[in-house]
């Protein structure tokens, strides 16, 4: 009878050890990038918590900084790395994986501390219909692949929003830089590269002139204040001197509403741009990415042409500035 006990006792234990790790999968991050807490439970291995995790014991070990040959111990934590193999943040479904918000974040921070996952997918798998967050929200920010964890396919039922909020015509909010805005904003920069690109295929064609005009609004243009309330939400984490380029728009000459292309920025990021031969600085808005597209080589970011004008920068091919977001 006693062994009987004993042996219950056993099972029970084990039975709650397996059911407290099978609680919800919260991200955490460090210099080495995305990952998960695990309690090693009775008889587990890095083999069997490899599989668990669809992941290399190999890779445990190493991310750990472990020797695989000395085994593990029940109630060890351990850390598992979130990599591409076992790990997406693309599609619907899988296995998902939480981030817990903190205070004063907004969704473009939640982004930038997960792998800059999109905006529109944080909003489509967590049904949000604002950016702004509440402390403690648990928001899914992404999908375990395992065959050895529960599949849990989430619907697309993410609320329509305005992309910005209007409240009185004297101050308006953050700018939140949709997709549906920014393909709008892309397709006429395309547009007018198109339009240069064609120009320069000409056998003989005119010489670029640049703009001498300056733009109505005088100072930073319009998204200064944009970018002063969105330091005090994310502090400056980039201060690089770049080679810039132009693309023209009709946009900035009378608003003040500059913009520019750089790869690995969220769009509707605002940027603070410096020439520094004269220090004067501007404050763009982030369109879209440079990568895929020809006469972007050689670039790192392109400015409008009313934001090159209001820094005074006479070049008119490559130049350098200082970006600082």
């Amino acid at each position: 009878m006693k062994k009987f006990s004993f042996f219950v006792c056993v099972l029970l234990i084990q039975a709650f050890c397996l059911r407290a790790q099978k609680g919800d999968l919260m991200v955490k991050s460090n210099d080495n990038g995305l990952y998960l807490d695990h309690k090693v439970a009775a008889k587990e291995t890095y083999y069997s918590i490899g599989r668990l995790y669809n992941i290399h014991p190999k890779s445990i070990a190493s991310f750990n900084k472990l020797d695989m040959n000395r085994g593990l111990n029940i109630d060890q934590k351990i850390r598992i790395p979130l990599l591409d193999t076992n790990f997406t943040q693309q599609g619907n479904s899988g296995t998902p994986v939480y981030y817990r918000v903190g205070e004063n974040e907004g969704l473009l921070i939640v982004s930038k501390k997960n792998n800059n996952v999109p905006l529109s997918r944080l909003r489509e798998w967590n049904n949000l219909g604002s950016d702004v967050l509440k402390k403690d929200t648990r928001l899914i920010i992404g999908f375990l692949q395992s065959k050895e964890m529960k599949s849990v396919p989430i619907s697309n039922t993410a609320k329509t929003e305005e992309v910005v909020t209007r409240t009185e015509d004297k101050k308006d909010p953050i700018p939140v830089a949709t997709e549906d805005m920014t393909k709008k904003e892309e397709k006429k920069v395309a547009e007018a590269e198109e339009k240069t690109e064609k120009k320069e295929e000409k056998k003989d064609p005119p010489p670029v002139v640049m703009e001498t005009r300056k733009p109505s609004v005088e100072g930073h243009g319009y998204f200064k204040n944009y970018f002063e309330q969105q330091v005090k939400v994310a502090p400056v984490l980039k201060d690089e001197t770049v080679t810039s380029g132009i693309f023209k728009t009709t946009s900035g000459w009378e608003d003040g509403k500059y913009y520019l292309l750089i790869d690995k920025v969220q769009p509707g990021t605002i940027v603070k741009i410096i020439n520094p031969s004269n220090n004067k600085a501007v404050y763009a808005k982030v369109l879209g990415e440079m990568a895929g597209i020809r006469q972007n080589e050689g670039y790192n970011i392109r400015i409008s042409n009313a934001a090159a004008a209001s820094l005074e920068i006479t070049e008119q091919d490559k130049f350098i500035v200082k970006v600082n977001y």
